[in-house]
C-alpha cells in the first residue's frame, strides 16, 4: 500500500480541471454534492475513508471573524494570498541535506540579496492566527486574512486577481456568503459522507421524431451523428437503450450492454427513421425512465441524451420528477426553435448542454455527439475527437486536409465522412503512404462513410482527400476520433467552457480551453474558439498569457472575451487546439501555488519536512510534436440583442500584468496591450499615474502624477509594451520605492478599469568591503616586534601638523613686520 502522503495526484475533488458540469449546492451554511474521487489504481485501504472523513473536522475547526466559515468554493472566484507577516520563524540555509544544523544566510554579492539556499522555517507554536489561504500546515492558522491583517501591497495573485482585497473581503462578497444565515449554534452539523462505487454508464438516447424533424435534413443528420456516438463515443461495457418521441414515446431498443462491434453495429440498425407528428418531451423522458428502472429503481447516475428540435409548452411538467430522478441529462437543441427549458433541465441534473444550427457545413450536430464520454476521469478510454471539417464543396473540387495523429492516441482511430446527395471519391493515407481508401465502408441510406484503423494508427501526419463527383456544391464533412494508444501514457485533452450560460449582450463572455496532457498544462499550442448561432459564425483566437481573459500566464488555460454578440438565442461553443513540431511543451502545474513548507523552527533546531517532489526535466522539457484536438465548450443564450443591431463597444479590458523596474535613475515599465474593445483591435492610448505612497495611488488613481505618453503608440493586443522614462519630481536614490498603475483608453474613448499596481525599487549593487590584506588580531596593540603602536602614530601625526602650523605661522608674522617698515613714513 502506497503512504497516504504520496496519494497526492491520484485523490481530488471534482472541482478541479476535466469536470464540466458541478452540482454543488450551498445548503444551510455548507456546500453538499462536493465529490472525492479516488483513482481506480490507488489499492483499496480502510485507511482512506477514515483520514478523508477526519478531515472535515479539522475544517470545522477553522472560524473565520467569529462565524464558520468550512470549505469555501466560491463560484468565480481563484484568489490566492501569500500574506500573513505575522508568522514567526526563521530564515536559515541548511548545512546538509537532512538540515541536521543551520547557519545564516548568505548574501547575493551583486544585489545584497538572500541566495535560494535561504529557507523560510516557521515555528510550530505560532501567535497569528491567519491565513488559512496562505500557510494551510500549522495547526494555529484558523482564519482568513481580513481587512485588517491582509498586506494589500504585497506583489502577490490574491492582490493581483482581487483588487487588492483580502480573503475575507472577498468572502463577505460572493453570492452564496450574502445567501447564507448565521449559524444557530457555535459547533457546526458534522458532514455526512455516501460512498458510490463507479461502474459502466447507463445511457438511454431519447430522440425527438417530430414533422419538424423532415427538414433541413435534420433527421438524416440525427441519424448520422447517433450512429457516430454508438460505433466510436460510448464505452464498451455501458448499456444503451433507444426511445423515440412525437406526441408519444416508443421504446426502440432495450437496455443493451456493448460487447463488441457487432453489438454495436446491431444497435445502430434500431436508430429512428420516422419524422411526424407533435412533441412531448416529458414522454420521451418518462419512457427512459421506465426502462432504466426495468433494471433498477435507483436511477442514480444514469444518463440521458435528450435531442430535441421543436418547443413544448409542457416540458415544465417533469423537471421536479427529473430532478429527483438523479438522473442526468444531456441536452441538444437542435435549429433555432429548440425548447428553451432545455437548458434548465441540463443545469439542475448536472448534464452537458449542446445546441447545433441548421447549417450543415458546421458538423455541429456531429460534433455534440462525440462530445458526451464518460467523464469518470479516466481519459485512457475516452474517444477523442482529432478533426472536425466541413464546407459546402463545388462541383468537382476537393475537400482537403491533414490531421497528425500524435504518439498519445492512436487506438479505435477513426475517419468518418458524410455528404448531403452524392457520394464522394475518398482518399485517405497514411504518413509512410499507404492508402487506405478502400477499406472504406459506406452507408448510402445514412449518406456516410467510415474507415477503421485497424490496431494502433500510425504516429504522424495522415492526409485525407475528398473529392465531390456531384454536378452540383454539396455539403462534405471530415470526422476523426481516436483512443489512447497507451493506458500509461495519459494523451492531451481539451476542455472547454464559458464564465456564464447566459448574457444580456452589456457583459463580455469569458471563453476558456484547459489543455492538459494527464495532470501537466500544455503550452504554446494555437487555439482557436469557434462560436456558431443561428445568424452567423465567428472564430476567436484564446491565449496563455496572462493578460485580458486570461488570469493566469502559462498554466494551459486558453482565455480570451466574446464580445460579437449578433442577435438573441443559443450561441455554441467549438474550441480547436494545434500542437506543432518543437513548439508545444508541457510544464510544472502552477494552478495551485500551495506553499511548500520545508520544516519547523524548534529550540533552535529544524525539524525538517520531506523534500518537495521535483518533476522530472523530462517531463517539463516534452515536445509533444503535432496534434490536434477539437472539443464542444457547451452553450450560452443572450438576450437584449435584437436582429440586426451592431455588436455593442466595450472599453479596452484592464491591464494586469504591468510590471516596474528602476535601474540607473530611470524607470523601466512593461505590459501586456489590451484591445481597443476588450482585448480585440488597438486601444488609442494609454494613462500611466504614479506616486510615492501605495495608497495614494490606488485611492486616488486621477489624483496620482502623470506620466507623460505622449510618445507611445499602441500595439496590437496581446503585443508586449515596454517604455522607460526619467522621474522629474522624484529624487531616485538606493531603496526609493515608487508605485506605478495604467488604464487604456478605447477608440470610442471608453476607458478600462485601472491596472494592478506595480512598484520599481532602487537597489544598489552590493560592493562588500574590501579586506585589509595584513589584518591586526589585536586592534590598538602593536602587531610584531617591529610593529607601532596605533594610538602613538596617531598622536605623532597629530602633534607634526600642529608643529607646522606654529612655523607657518610665525613665518607669516615675521613677513608682514617686514612690509611694515618698508613702507613706513620718513621721520
Amino acid at each position: 500500500m502506497a503512504n497516504l502522503a504520496q496519494l497526492t495526484l491520484l485523490v481530488g475533488l471534482c472541482l478541479l480541471s476535466g469536470t464540466k458540469s458541478l452540482k454543488v449546492e450551498l445548503e444551510n451554511n455548507g456546500y453538499k454534492n462536493l465529490v472525492i474521487a479516488i483513482n481506480p489504481e490507488v489499492p483499496e485501504n480502510i485507511n482512506i475513508i477514515t483520514r478523508i472523513e477526519a478531515a472535515p473536522g479539522h475544517l470545522r475547526s477553522h472560524q473565520g471573524n467569529g462565524d464558520f466559515v468550512g470549505l469555501w468554493w466560491l463560484k468565480g472566484l481563484s484568489c490566492l494570498l501569500l500574506c500573513s507577516v505575522d508568522i514567526a520563524g526563521a530564515m536559515a540555509e541548511c548545512t546538509d541535506p537532512q538540515c541536521s544544523a543551520i547557519k545564516p544566510c548568505e548574501e547575493d554579492q551583486a544585489t545584497g540579496s538572500p541566495t535560494e539556499k535561504c529557507q523560510f522555517f516557521p515555528e510550530k507554536n505560532q501567535r497569528t492566527t491567519s491565513s488559512i489561504m496562505f500557510f494551510q500546515g500549522l495547526n494555529a492558522i484558523t482564519e482568513f486574512c481580513d481587512s485588517k491583517s491582509h498586506n494589500e501591497e504585497a506583489p502577490n495573485m490574491q492582490n493581483k486577481m482581487c483588487k487588492s482585497k483580502s480573503v475575507w473581503e472577498v468572502i463577505e462578497q460572493s453570492k452564496d456568503f450574502k445567501a447564507s444565515v448565521p449559524m444557530s449554534g457555535s459547533v457546526p452539523p458534522s458532514t455526512t459522507f455516501t460512498y458510490l462505487q463507479g461502474g459502466n454508464r447507463i445511457v438511454c438516447l431519447v430522440l425527438d421524431v417530430s414533422g419538424s424533424m423532415s427538414t433541413a435534413q435534420r433527421k438524416d443528420r440525427l441519424r448520422q451523428a447517433a450512429e457516430l456516438f454508438i460505433l466510436q463515443i460510448i464505452e464498451t461495457g455501458s448499456q444503451l437503450g433507444i426511445v423515440q418521441f412525437n406526441s408519444a414515446a416508443t421504446t426502440l431498443q432495450e437496455l443493451t450492454t456493448i460487447k463488441d462491434d457487432a453489438t454495436r453495429t446491431a444497435l445502430t440498425k434500431r436508430l429512428p427513421n420516422l419524422a411526424s407528428g407533435g412533441t412531448s418531451i416529458c414522454s420521451g423522458i418518462r419512457k427512459a425512465f421506465e426502462e432504466f428502472k426495468k433494471q433498477n429503481p435507483q436511477m442514480n447516475g444514469n444518463e440521458i441524451v435528450l435531442l430535441t428540435d421543436g418547443e413544448d409548452g409542457s416540458v415544465g411538467s417533469c423537471v421536479n420528477e427529473v430532478q429527483a430522478s438523479g438522473t442526468i441529462v444531456h441536452t441538444i437543441a437542435l435549429g433555432p426553435s429548440a425548447a428553451k427549458e432545455l437548458e434548465t433541465m441540463s443545469t439542475i441534473t448536472g448534464g452537458l448542454q449542446f445546441s447545433a444550427t441548421d447549417s450543415l457545413d458546421s458538423n455541429g450536430l456531429i460534433d455534440a455527439f462525440a462530445g458526451i464520454s464518460s467523464r469518470d476521469g479516466n481519459t485512457t478510454n475516452q474517444a477523442l475527437q482529432l478533426e472536425s471539417a466541413g464546407k459546402s464543396t463545388p462541383s468537382k473540387d476537393w475537400l482537403n486536409g491533414t490531421v497528425p495523429i500524435d504518439r498519445t492516441v492512436g487506438n479505435d482511430t477513426f475517419f468518418v465522412v458524410t455528404w448531403q446527395t452524392t457520394q464522394p471519391t475518398i482518399s485517405v493515407f497514411s504518413p509512410t503512404g499507404i492508402d487506405h481508401s478502400a477499406s472504406f465502408v459506406a452507408d448510402t441510406v445514412l449518406k456516410v462513410s467510415r474507415l477503421k484503423i485497424p490496431g494502433t494508427a500510425e504516429a504522424g501526419d495522415w492526409r485525407y482527400h475528398i473529392y465531390n463527383v456531384n454536378s452540383a456544391a454539396q455539403t462534405l464533412t471530415m470526422t476523426v476520433t481516436s483512443r489512447a494508444a497507451n493506458a500509461n501514457d495519459p494523451p492531451v485533452t481539451v476542455n472547454a467552457h464559458m464564465n456564464a450560460d447566459s448574457a444580456d449582450a452589456k457583459s463580455p463572455i469569458k471563453v476558456y480551453a484547459e489543455v492538459s496532457k494527464g495532470y501537466l498544462p500544455v503550452l504554446r499550442a494555437t487555439v482557436t474558439a469557434f462560436i456558431e448561432s443561428n445568424t452567423n459564425n465567428q472564430e476567436l483566437r484564446l491565449f496563455d498569457n496572462g493578460a485580458g481573459a486570461d488570469a493566469i500566464k502559462n498554466d494551459g488555460v486558453y482565455s480570451g472575451y466574446f464580445i460579437n454578440f449578433r442577435g438573441n438565442g443559443r450561441y455554441s461553443l467549438k474550441v480547436k487546439v494545434q500542437g506543432g513540431e518543437n513548439v508545444t511543451r508541457l510544464s510544472d502545474r502552477k494552478g495551485t501555488r500551495a506553499y511548500y513548507n520545508p520544516g519547523y523552527y524548534v529550540d533552535g533546531k529544524i525539524e525538517k519536512n520531506p523534500d518537495k517532489p521535483p518533476v522530472p526535466e523530462e517531463d517539463l522539457q516534452t515536445d509533444l510534436g503535432n496534434f490536434t484536438r477539437t472539443t464542444t465548450g457547451g452553450v450560452f443564450v443572450v438576450t437584449g440583442s435584437p436582429p440586426g443591431a451592431q455588436p455593442p463597444v466595450f472599453p479596452p479590458c484592464q491591464i494586469t500584468d504591468l510590471d516596474a523596474n528602476i535601474k540607473d535613475e530611470k524607470v523601466f515599465l512593461k505590459w501586456t496591450a489590451p484591445g481597443g474593445n476588450m482585448d480585440q483591435g488597438t486601444a488609442a492610448k494609454y494613462e500611466i499615474r504614479m506616486s510615492t505612497t501605495y495608497q495614494d495611488l490606488k485611492d486616488q488613481f486621477d489624483n496620482a502624477t502623470v506620466v507623460n505618453t505622449s510618445n507611445v503608440a499602441p500595439q496590437e493586443a496581446g503585443n508586449m509594451e515596454s517604455f522607460s522614462f526619467k522621474p522629474e519630481d522624484i529624487t531616485i536614490e538606493n531603496g526609493t520605492i515608487i508605485y506605478f498603475a495604467a488604464r487604456a483608453v478605447g477608440s470610442s474613448s471608453l476607458m478600462a478599469d485601472v491596472s494592478n499596481i506595480a512598484q520599481g525599487q532602487m537597489v544598489l549593487p552590493y560592493i562588500p568591503a574590501v579586506p585589509d590584506p595584513n589584518p591586526n588580531p589585536n586592534p590598538g596593540t602593536s602587531e610584531g616586534t617591529g610593529g607601532i603602536n596605533i594610538t602613538t602614530l596617531v598622536l605623532a601625526i597629530t602633534c607634526s601638523i600642529a608643529g607646522i602650523c606654529i612655523i607657518a605661522s610665525i613665518s607669516m608674522c615675521i613677513v608682514k613686520k617686514t612690509q611694515r617698515r618698508r613702507i613706513a613714513p620718513a621721520v
